[in-house]
């Protein structure tokens, strides 16, 4: 099937507002108010083979596009939930399924296709590195038959409901290489068969269960290291292009939820006699909302267009991931305006997906790195750190 099938894309559609159907707004409130992990839910999706949408056909996947695939997390977030306890398990797998041995794909790629295994953690991130990934200081020593990791990552999201977690480590210290993007390498760690590993919860004002993640002389087998050592950063760059143009459909369906639901309430709420939608001191915002939200979707397709025909797509997929976020943005900020005093009770969910849909300013990468990203790469304009 053509990854640009207008039909196969409905039929994505269509399968997901099933779902989503015996998960309705009481369910994400619930999961929600507990800060629990929608196990449930993931349970039910990964049923239909959703989550090995990018796996080949070959290893029991969908053997999907990135478009395709960008699809289902859209639809989830258009249906009022929250894609992000299933999301990792699509943007990890480029590093997997582009740089991977075929010993490794045939190791992992039919149980992630079949759920017997999740792919959910994703370890880059470092307290003091930040978005200055070539900055981490966690290492990975060879020793013998082993890598031996110490280190420190924090937002390491549901690395206590997966399997199987994406790691990027230092293998050659920064002063020993001509360019700081050398010397970083990607291993894919069995979660299930290591030590040395502590995990601190942290509470954040969204529901992501995310994490602290520390290292203490942990030991992985050489064999779970993926592509050629010291090359990892582009690997994980694959990923990352691929989360950006996936978090921007999420919040495309952040959007058209927002939309949808403010146009509805404004319809039927009276005040002075009349619905308050008659006025376009109303109208306008939800009007201009509309019009971003589906200005900032053309890029969406653009990036994950380029994306799929392997062609380059760093401009693109950072624009779509700026411009969705902050289309989503402003038609939350227009939901809640809307409706009043009601917006922040938890009973209407406007305040629920408005803090989730704000996390999309910052992570995965903040709108402020991506304007100097394309200051720099696009615009020619001189370096700024």
């Amino acid at each position: 099937m053509s990854a640009a099938d207008p039909q196969l894309r409905q039929e994505m559609r269509d399968l997901v507002d099933r779902i989503c159907a015996d998960f309705p707004d009481e369910y994400w409130r619930k999961v929600d108010a507990a800060r629990e992990y929608p196990d449930a839910f993931v349970k039910a999706l990964t049923t239909t083979g959703s989550l090995g949408a990018l796996i080949p056909e070959e290893y029991g996947g969908l053997g999907l596009g990135l478009g395709d695939a960008s699809v289902i997390l859209e639809q989830i977030h258009r249906n009022g939930g929250n894609a992000a306890p299933v999301h990792a398990q699509l943007y990890t797998m480029g590093a997997l399924l582009r740089h991977g041995s075929a010993e490794q794909k045939q190791r992992y790629l039919p149980s992630i296709a079949s759920g017997q295994l999740r792919l959910q953690a994703f370890a880059v991130t470092e307290p003091v590195a930040g978005t200055d990934t070539t900055s981490i200081r966690t290492t990975a020593t060879r020793r013998d038959d082993r890598y031996v990791v110490n280190g420190q990552k924090v937002f390491t999201s549901r690395v206590q409901h997966s399997d199987l977690m994406m790691l990027l480590a230092r293998t050659t210290s920064r002063d020993q290489v001509s360019k700081r993007s050398e010397g970083l390498s990607v291993f894919l760690v069995d979660l299930r068969q290591v030590s040395g590993m502590t995990v601190r919860p942290l509470d954040t004002m969204v529901n992501h269960e995310t994490n602290e993640v520390f290292f203490d002389d942990m030991e992985i087998p050489p064999d779970t290291l993926i592509g050629e050592e010291g090359n990892g950063l582009r690997y994980i760059l694959d990923g990352m292009n691929a989360e950006r143009i996936l978090i921007a459909a999420e919040c495309i369906g952040d959007g058209r939820w927002f939309v949808d639901r403010t146009s509805r309430y404004v319809t039927q709420r009276e005040v002075f006699g009349r619905p308050i939608g008659q006025n376009q001191g109303v109208q306008f915002p939800i009007a201009r909302a509309h019009i971003n939200v589906e200005a900032a979707d053309l890029m969406r397709w653009k990036a994950a267009d380029l994306f799929d025909a392997d062609q380059a797509c760093g401009a693109e997929a950072n624009m779509a991931k700026l411009l969705a976020a902050d289309a989503s943005w402003e038609a939350a900020n227009v939901a809640l305006q809307s409706h009043g005093g009601y917006g922040f009770t938890s009973e209407y969910d406007i305040e629920r997906k408005f803090r989730e849909t704000r996390l999309f300013q910052v992570a995965p990468v903040s709108t402020n790195l991506i304007l100097s990203y394309i200051a720099e790469h696009v615009l020619g304009l001189p370096r700024s750190f």
